[in-house]
């Protein structure tokens, strides 16, 4: 996986590495700005691909990040026909040698300082396939200086002055096409993110991909700069994993290749035992399909066995619809698991490999008290959601009770029971508040959202790469959080399970916005699309 650090702790990375070199164990500063640049080239050339001729322009601002800028304009140049322009902020001199080096491929420069009516920087943007932002970098303080603001909403207003203006018709004979325009490259960061937080300029454009460099940056995966972030790459550039600034750092961005590591194995000589059971307490008369959505999670994940524990009404309305599943009725007061549950559950809750309690269970004062004998009563490996999370925050000190290794999945406002912090509080601090709970409490956290989180009380924090409004839709949750319990079925470990489960989950869920639309998918189509997301992810 790849870290994700803070400005300062990146710069202590560079530093680190730039003194590392003199004795050949790291790169130089030089070093790094050269293969950053070439990173940044094999990206754009990338997002070209298939375009025969194409016209590149790159904005160059005048630091570190305007020295990447100019590497990458020379690489693409010297690997491809595409016509480069450079946009500078201030001139540079021939000391500098990355200036120099382009200037000398008789490439083509204009300067902010000699276009006062911004028409230069107005006839490069309007005639590009590919605007390429290396302004500003991770160092930036808000908000943006008039100079570099003014240069921003110039390219916003010729970007948007370029897009054609859709035809109004009752029924179009054929579908629409998008407005052409230039993709937008983004180096390090969108020019005006605050990379510690995610706050950003209003002039900052939306960058189509943005390509950063050694780790990741927690404001890219925060809002509202997240949202001006696209696709993102992060590029290692050779600096040494092994320097104790780097190695060190216990806060990571999920990827497929370890993710898929941490899927449990599947033998061929096996059978329905042999991927374990899972037991899904879920499920009440107000919400009854929450239970079946959380059982296919956990069947899709390739549990052998899923069990549902739930008032005999959700059993009838359920069990002609959900035939893979087996069912446990339980004692039930006006519709939701009562306390009486307890005395079946005793007798059966050793057969099972891992436990969901709390989708659509409902807040009834008899489930709660079901719950807090549960967590009196030796369990297998658990995930509480939902109503599960709900109730446990009514619950005093219930962290001391919990026995069992267990993983919770709060959304935000959850989060806020649990801890009696603000809802808008717990978005602002979904990093610190998921470490620090999950190491307080001793369980795993998974804190939902666009990038959800997932720590573990060791201290490690693991974001995911997704942000798709096709899981903002209900009974997304409950899939999740069978897709966990069916892979602790399987034998994997609850950070493990968690961390691979929302990954799935997340990947599902851009797949399903992929094949239709992300405004018309339905928790059916996550779990559709997980068979998908398995099959990309182990490569097959």
């Amino acid at each position: 996986m790849y870290k994700v650090v803070t400005v300062a702790e990146m710069r202590a990375i560079e530093a680190a590495s730039d003194e590392a070199a003199k004795s050949g164990r790291g790169i130089s500063y030089e070093e790094m700005m050269e293969n950053a640049g070439r990173a940044a080239a094999m990206r754009a050339l990338a997002m070209l691909k298939g375009m025969r001729e194409a016209r590149v322009t790159v904005l160059i601002g005048p630091g570190n990040n305007g020295g990447d800028g100019l590497v990458a304009g020379r690489h693409i140049a010297q690997n491809s026909d595409y016509q480069v322009r450079f946009y500078l902020l201030k001139r540079r001199d021939d000391t500098d040698k990355n200036y120099r080096l382009a200037r000398d491929l008789g490439l083509f420069f204009a300067y902010a300082e000699e276009d006062s009516d911004k028409r230069v920087l107005k006839n490069l943007i309007s005639s590009s396939d590919l605007i390429i932002d290396a302004l500003f970098g991770i160092g930036i303080r808000l908000p943006l200086r008039d100079t570099v603001a003014g240069i921003l909403r110039t390219v916003k207003r010729v970007l948007k002055q370029g897009q054609s203006t859709q035809r109004a018709v009752v029924v179009p004979e054929e579908p629409e096409q998008p407005a052409s325009r230039p993709l937008i490259l983004a180096i390090d960061c969108p020019s005006g993110l605050d990379c510690d937080t995610g706050d950003i300029d209003t002039n900052s454009l939306m960058a189509d991909e943005t390509v950063t460099f050694i780790t990741a940056k927690p404001g890219l995966f925060n809002f509202p700069g997240a949202g001006h972030v696209g696709k993102l790459s992060i590029a290692p550039i050779d600096v040494p994993e092994a320097l104790p600034e780097l190695s060190q750092v216990k806060t990571m961005v999920a990827d497929g290749e370890n993710v898929c590591a941490m899927l449990p194995q599947r033998a061929l000589n096996s059978n329905k035992g042999t991927f374990g059971k899972a037991l899904i307490l879920a499920g009440c008369s107000h919400y009854i399909g929450a239970a079946g959505l959380a059982a296919l999670g956990a069947y899709r994940a390739g549990a052998g066995l899923v069990t549902i524990g739930t008032d005999r009404e959700v059993v009838q309305a359920l069990a002609p619809h959900y035939v893979e599943a087996t069912w446990l009725p339980l004692p039930s007061e006006d519709g939701f698991t009562s306390e009486a549950a307890y005395e079946t559950l005793s007798e059966v809750l050793a057969n099972y490999q891992a436990l969901l309690i709390g989708p659509g269970w409902g807040r009834a004062e008899t489930t709660r008290h079901l719950l807090e004998r549960l967590l009196d009563t030796p369990l297998p490996q658990s995930v509480i959601d939902a109503d599960g999370i709900n109730l446990l925050a009514t619950i005093p000190n219930w962290w001391e009770r919990v026995s069992a290794p267990c993983v919770l999945t709060p959304h935000p406002g959850e989060m806020g029971r649990l801890t009696g912090v603000d809802t808008q509080d717990v978005i602002k601090q979904r990093w610190e508040l998921a470490r620090q709970k999950a190491e307080a409490w001793s369980v795993v956290v998974v804190l939902k959202g666009a990038h959800t989180l997932i720590a573990s009380p060791d201290g490690d924090l693991v974001v995911l790469p997704f942000k798709t409004d096709a899981l903002a839709t209900a009974g997304t949750g409950d899939v999740l959080a069978g897709i966990i319990a069916g892979l602790m079925a399987q034998g994997a470990k609850p950070f493990e399970a968690a961390v691979a489960g929302a990954y799935l989950h997340g990947l599902s869920g851009t797949l399903a916005g992929g094949a239709k639309t992300s405004r018309s998918v339905i928790a059916r189509d996550i779990i559709e699309h997980l068979g998908d997301a398995l099959q990309k992810l182990e490569g097959r």
